[in-house]
């Protein structure tokens, strides 16, 4: 039986930054992932891309990751927010960040998510103190006094004080250990695409409000931009059957004219949406990290941002422990994890699903006052750059390594 300190299921961004950030710490940790790392950065694996929060900018660089991914990485200058639909005039209404304003080079970073995982896997090759097993699947997870003992699917065995599951929203060890979820399922389909267009982009990432739901383009480097767009699920399979240049004009018809003329470039990818928050964060020896815990609304691109600062925490709260001669599987320590993310996680999920269930819709009376709400955020200094701190994860508790210290 292999024996190690700490058993990562999952071998995702969250994952792996969690099982990095915990072998940099001193912890021996064994990486447990369903796929081979070959299949997970292939281009046709997984088309979407990532908005990174300048604060977690700050943990890939402390955990030499950031100089493997800087060079795919597109700094956001500004966003630009605005309402409208199809067809009509677009609102006078809109909100506008801008970097500068809070003494920053960019308010975040867009990365394909391949070449997240692509410098992840590059920076762990460096790191003596963590085993990647793939692809390997646990079968079984059994908790044994002060040890939890994982099968994996060729027979063999591995024995930790703690296993975490990082391995998605259907995780099958959270449904194991016996921990239920709240969620839902939107009436919205998520397409994502890559395109050119004839202009430069600045870095300028806008999201257009419309009917069926957020249209974001988010700068990509080069002359090319991710198209996040979230249609209504019963209209998605007529858009996706779409030709190609049937498909372009719809996309320049939401796109605007100010990048010039567009193109869809590669595949067309489609994602359903849901919602879901698990009822607990950990059980004795156990403990849940990123999509496993949260799955929230794309609408405002925090989805990774937040099971990265899962990763940070619950790093710093079993590396403390350890330090502190504790038993890291131990209830009371997995709690103040818990304790710690928690109410961050609930309070960001129902913040976008109220802006999702607000700006998704053309009811008259809605449209007025999100419009006018708008122009009042935009209108108020502090506000805004209040909002462009909450984007940058800049506001609360901060884990260590969102801070750019070491853990």
């Amino acid at each position: 039986m292999n024996q190690s300190d700490v058993i990562v299921c999952g071998g995702g961004m969250v994952g792996l930054t969690l099982g990095l950030a915990l072998a940099k710490g001193g912890l021996q940790v064994a990486l447990v992932d369903a796929l081979a790392p070959a299949t997970t950065v292939a281009p046709e694996f997984d088309g979407r891309v990532s908005a990174l929060a300048y604060a977690n900018v700050r943990m890939l660089q402390v955990l030499d990751v950031w100089s493997h991914l800087a060079p795919e990485a597109q700094p956001i200058r500004e966003i630009l927010v605005s309402d409208g639909a199809v067809g009509r005039p677009a609102s006078p209404f809109s909100l506008h960040f801008d970097a500068q304003e809070v003494g920053a080079d960019s308010l975040g970073h867009i990365a394909e998510n391949r070449h997240i995982r692509t410098a992840l896997h590059a920076a762990l090759r460096h790191e003596k103190n963590l085993t990647l097993i793939a692809p390997a699947k646990i079968q079984s997870l059994m908790m044994e006094g002060a040890h939890v003992r994982a099968r994996l699917s060729d027979g063999s065995e591995l024995q930790a004080k703690l296993a975490i599951a990082a391995d998605g929203r259907d995780s099958k060890l959270r449904k194991a250990m016996g921990i239920g979820v709240i969620g839902w399922s939107y009436p919205q389909t998520g397409i994502v695409a890559t395109v050119h267009h004839d202009r430069p982009h600045n870095g300028v990432a806008y999201e257009h409000f419309l009917p069926s739901g957020p249209f974001a383009i988010l700068p990509m480097t080069g002359d090319r931009s991710s198209l996040v767009w979230t249609e209504a699920r019963d209209k998605a399979p007529a858009m996706l059957a779409l030709g190609p240049k049937e498909f372009d004009a719809e996309v320049a018809a939401r796109f605007g004219q100010h990048l010039g003329k567009t193109e869809v470039v590669g595949a067309r990818w489609f994602y359903p949406l849901n919602f879901h928050l698990a009822r607990d964060y950990v059980r004795p020896r156990f403990a849940l990290a990123g999509d496993c815990a949260h799955g929230i609304h794309p609408i405002a691109g925090q989805g990774l941002n937040l099971g990265l600062k899962d990763a940070a925490a619950l790093a710093e709260t079993v590396l403390d422990a350890a330090r502190l001669g504790q038993d890291i599987g131990a209830l009371d320590v997995l709690k103040r994890y818990e304790r710690w993310r928690r109410f961050d996680s609930f309070t960001l999920a129902a913040s976008t699903d109220a802006l999702n269930r607000l700006f998704s819709n053309d009811i008259a009376p809605l449209r007025h006052l999100r419009d006018l709400g708008l122009g009042v955020v935009d209108a108020i200094g502090p506000l805004r750059r209040l909002f462009m701190r909450h984007a940058g994860g800049d506001i609360g508790k901060l884990p260590r390594l969102l801070k750019g210290e070491p853990v």
